[in-house]
């Protein structure tokens, strides 16, 4: 079936829209168990990272690209377009294979990964948002992970409708037996397969397959969250702090051109040409497509897209760290444009 391009008005918002940012008056609490495990962890990932140097086998790194590879869809195509934004549906094999991919990467459960990520987009920039940018390039990076959540967040989160994935049995199951599944997925098999397939060593096997495979990943993961809102360029829309990062299109399997994906949070493609722009998720859906496993891929119009350049876009967009000043955002030009979490199927 052939993407979707919708042509009729973009449905209004249910709920609160994002309050005017202000400065905050919330400070950050220290998350001490979070802070010791990925003290912890950080240490034996640098070890594997030396083990994975000096003395792990050629196919010992090949398999962790490969995990790599496979856990970046899990988020990409998975958790993200298709559970967040609903941007494309996704029939029960092709759920099972990106939620077993997701869980390979450690980053919680699909239901607790969707309703950060949806107050991300519907607070961007606020304290509504878990990794809100304007808190530092730190904060948005992992200071989050390793601080407690501040009450607004909260607050809003138990907001928010996630009814879309309390009647999915497939993300619920995940939800459900989320640390029985990922000791199996991405602790157990990462480390047994070098071991029995060719005879890698038990310590090159858990801390470079493992751990370091862990570390790195969710380091890609989280520049998504820091870099991808700093350092770029702002075409669809230069009051916000998402920004189009080529580099970081190569590192997360095509997730780089987040100011288009925060204009547009819908679009499956989650960039404006396709064939033109590397995407190697959008590819991946389309193949999915080709093969009956996914089906309703969304699409802005290309109408809709010039029109929100000509009118909140950068005219001359250049590479910059400077953030954005702060500005309303209207319910008529959120309506308008077409910046919703997801459109009703």
């Amino acid at each position: 079936m052939a993407p979707y391009i919708g042509v009729e008005p973009t449905p209004a918002i249910s709920g609160d829209l994002p309050e005017t940012p202000k400065k905050t008056s919330y400070l950050l609490e220290p998350n001490w168990i979070n802070i010791v495990f990925f003290v912890v962890i950080h240490c034996l990932g640098v070890y594997g990272l030396f083990l994975a140097v000096t003395s792990a086998k050629w196919q010992t790194l090949l398999w962790i690209w490969l995990l790599h590879q496979l856990t970046t869809l899990g988020v990409t195509a998975g958790v993200h377009r298709l559970w967040s934004h609903r941007s494309y549906k996704a029939r029960w094999p092709l759920q099972i294979f990106l939620m077993l991919c997701f869980t390979l990467g450690h980053q919680k459960s699909i239901y607790k990964w969707v309703r950060d990520h949806r107050l991300h987009h519907k607070y961007t920039d606020t304290d509504g948002d878990p990794h809100n940018i304007r808190r530092g390039f730190f904060f948005a990076h992992i200071g989050w992970v390793l601080s407690k959540k501040l009450p607004y967040t909260i607050k809003k989160g138990k907001m928010e409708d996630l009814s879309d994935l309390k009647a999915n049995p497939i993300v619920m199951f995940q939800h459900k037996h989320y640390y029985k599944i990922l000791l199996l997925v991405g602790w157990i098999m990462p480390s047994a397969v070098p071991m029995y397939a060719w005879n890698e060593s038990f310590v090159n096997s858990f801390y470079v397959a493992t751990v370091f495979r862990y570390i790195f990943g969710l380091h890609v993961a989280f520049l998504i969250n820091s870099l991808a809102h700093t350092w770029g360029n702002r075409p669809y829309d230069r009051s916000i702090c998402a920004v189009n990062n080529y580099y970081m299109v190569w590192l997360t399997l095509g997730e780089g051109w987040h100011n288009y994906h925060h204009v547009f949070p819908w679009d499956y493609r989650s960039v404006e040409l396709a064939f033109t722009q590397i995407n190697i998720t959008t590819l991946f859906i389309d193949l999915m497509a080709k093969i009956g496993q996914a089906s309703d891929r969304k699409v802005a119009p290309q109408h809709l897209v010039e029109k929100r350049m000509a009118r909140t876009g950068d005219p001359n967009p250049k590479y910059s760290r400077e953030l954005p000043k702060i500005k309303f955002r209207l319910l008529e030009e959120v309506e308008e444009i077409g910046n919703v979490l997801f459109k009703p199927d």
